[in-house]
């Protein structure tokens, strides 16, 4: 098992604030998410108040905007944590002249001073995801927690329904925490290593799992079933990993979604390639081909220009073609990798025939069965599957693949991180870490 994941359980954190997040500011930010979800085509048509106290939340007609709010704050991280490992994963390169993608491109060890905040503005050249999933964590939890509290009656929402989606997203925040970083810390607590935030993960989804059954929302048990296999396949805990993955139906995916309502709430991967020209498609991941046919899940577009550095071969990515392209936040491909990864032999070869013919693209025909061949396959089959949807970097982390060294297409020397350190802000500021 990668020695990232060594680690017990942690009990459930009780509700404690993030230390470094503004309760004022989240309230803002909930505001600000409530009127961007809600179809509003301009800050300028919302009335938000100049303060709104963390108590004015603990009432029941609240429990929509708490629920929106925080599924938008997990929206928003999973763009940061997207196009943040899109580049330490090396599916990108950086194509930009701003010292701030530079030093992601580099791998430098001054990583250790992004806090990673979702960023408001189209022009941003700021990157990283730790304050942005963090939020993300906090906000679910405490809607969580909230909207338990209220009676059922007074609720303008099903109540087990709300909490199974917050108890979800949760889920998914905590396992992009526990896959990018190198050790995190929860609601102030100490430092984690990654297999003990998986395992709060793991606790998220399972909750979600229990109450998306009772209230028969199909689209949530799903939701929760692939992200409780991601998180047990990362455990080592493969059969139970294939047990649940094998219950996603064809075609079933979860969006995390996004608009032209305001910066904060663009696909932040079109508006790194696309718009700013920061960002172009690693030589890696041009061209690719299965058997001499295009393989349509990784195409992008060659411009026959120079990025923002005017410097760098852009080729832009088309996966996401629009500031209003959906990421895939679970879907049911990557449920039929799992089981491909859990299962290894036969299994696996017919799990990626099943994708590779939904795509009409040649079938696998391995010449052994063996472990070490078939799994070398299934990563090849998530790096493409899979492909800037936030895997690689945690694919990479788990099964010790190499990243690059020397000097990048820059001529800039790598540096060492390949997962992410935790900020020195956490590190400075959290009392209950001492070194």
């Amino acid at each position: 098992m990668n020695p990232r994941l060594m680690g017990g359980v942690m009990p459930m954190p009780e509700r404690r604030e993030f230390r470094g997040i503004n309760p004022r500011g989240m309230v803002v930010a909930l505001a600000l998410y409530v009127a961007v979800l809600t179809g509003c085509e301009s800050l300028l048509e919302v009335e938000v108040p100049g303060a709104v106290t963390a108590e004015s939340l603990d009432n029941p007609q609240m429990a929509a905007s708490l629920l929106v709010g925080a599924i938008g704050e997990v929206e928003c991280a999973v763009g940061q944590y997207v196009e943040g490992t899109a580049i330490l994963a090396d599916e990108v390169i950086s194509s930009s002249f701003w010292r701030n993608y530079n030093v992601w491109g580099a791998k430098l060890e001054e990583l250790n001073t992004w806090t990673g905040p979702c960023q408001t503005s189209v022009d941003s050249s700021n990157l990283g995801f730790y304050l942005a999933l963090s939020r993300a964590r906090f906000m679910t939890d405490d809607a969580f927690e909230r909207i338990g509290a209220f009676d059922e009656a007074e609720l303008p929402l099903n109540k087990t329904q709300a909490q199974a989606q917050l108890a979800a997203y949760a889920g998914y925040a905590l396992t992009m925490l526990g896959e990018g970083f190198c050790e995190a810390a929860i609601a102030g607590g100490p430092v984690l290593p990654p297999s003990e935030v998986l395992e709060l993960a793991d606790e998220r989804f399972a909750t979600a799992l229990a109450l998306a059954a009772q209230a028969g929302d199909e689209s949530l048990l799903n939701t929760a079933r692939v992200g409780r296999a991601r998180v047990l396949l990362n455990l080592g805990r493969d059969a139970e990993a294939a047990e649940l993955a094998r219950q996603v139906p064809e075609g079933f995916t979860r969006d995390a979604t996004y608009s032209t309502v305001t910066g904060r709430r663009h696909n932040r991967l079109w508006v790194s390639s696309n718009r700013n020209r920061y960002l172009s498609v690693a030589p890696a991941y041009r061209g690719l081909t299965i058997e001499g046919e295009m393989d349509t899940r990784v195409e992008s577009t060659d411009t026959g220009e120079v990025g923002h550095d005017n410097f760098t071969e852009l080729f832009l990515q088309t996966k996401y073609p629009t500031a209003s392209s959906p990421i895939p936040l679970a879907s049911w491909r990557e449920a039929r990798l799992i089981v491909a990864e859990a299962e290894l032999g036969q299994s696996a070869v017919d799990r990626i025939n099943e994708l590779r013919a939904f795509h009409g693209l040649p079938l696998y025909s391995p010449s052994s069965l063996d472990d070490a061949t078939i799994l070398a396959q299934v990563l090849e089959e998530r790096s493409r599957e899979l492909f800037l949807e936030g895997h690689r970097l945690n694919d990479k982390l788990r099964h010790d693949l190499p990243f690059p060294t020397g000097l990048n297409h820059k001529a800039e020397p790598y540096g060492p991180t390949t997962c992410m350190p935790l900020p020195n802000v956490e590190r400075f500021s959290n009392p209950n870490i001492t070194s």
